[in-house]
């Protein structure tokens, strides 16, 4: 019986190679593809390189990535595995996107479902109040205040100065009381009528 073959020839770049350099292919005699892995890729890097260029998207280079890392096609940097939350039905096993980047695109959504605002006009309005919350006028302003019934949004604010509007109801009324307290000016309700109070002169 004569012995297997080790080798075989490349029918693209006619090199004789090992059979481990050749993709296996069940419906070959021999379970090898007939092209060696390398003319594959670079079949398959042409082929991709032209299709991306007929309708005008940019090509992706290929980057050299050291093992245990992974680049993110979103901010370009080349991380560690940890960096990149679980997918299993990624090739790799991870997101698209490292962590970082996802967290920047769900505050980004989260802005805009919510406030309908993207992140240059929160900018603006941030940088219109010179970064500063409108009410205390000394914590940077972080926090985007909107009306509860008509979703109209009026600023953005500190974390304490966006709580404290939000936990007194968003009641003009009751902000005004708060503010005649602070000025020693307190008074006690006269009840006049059920659930109607008499406010001082």
């Amino acid at each position: 019986m004569a012995d297997e073959p080790s080798t075989k020839e490349c029918r693209k770049c006619g090199r004789d190679l090992a059979l481990a350099a050749f993709a296996k292919d069940r419906n070959r005699r021999d379970g090898l593809q007939v092209h060696c892995r390398e003319c594959v890729a670079e079949y398959s890097a042409a082929h991709y390189r032209r299709r991306r260029e007929a309708i005008g998207r940019p090509v992706r280079e290929k980057v050299a990535v050291p093992a245990g890392h992974k680049l993110c096609r979103m901010c370009g940097e080349i991380k560690p595995h940890g960096e990149w939350h679980r997918n299993a039905t990624a090739s790799d096993g991870l997101s698209a996107r490292c962590k970082a980047c996802r967290a920047a695109e769900g505050r980004a959504h989260h802005l805009k479902r919510s406030y309908g605002l993207t992140e240059a006009e929160r900018d603006a309005m941030v940088g219109s109040q010179r970064g500063l919350c409108v009410i205390c006028l000394n914590a940077p302003a972080v926090h985007v205040d909107h009306c509860h019934k008509t979703g109209r949004v009026r600023g953005v604010l500190c974390f304490n100065c966006n709580s404290a509007i939000g936990k007194l109801g968003d009641d003009p009324d009751a902000v005004r009381r708060a503010a005649a307290y602070l000025e020693g000016n307190s008074w006690k309700p006269i009840l006049v009528a059920p659930g109607v109070y008499q406010l001082p002169s």
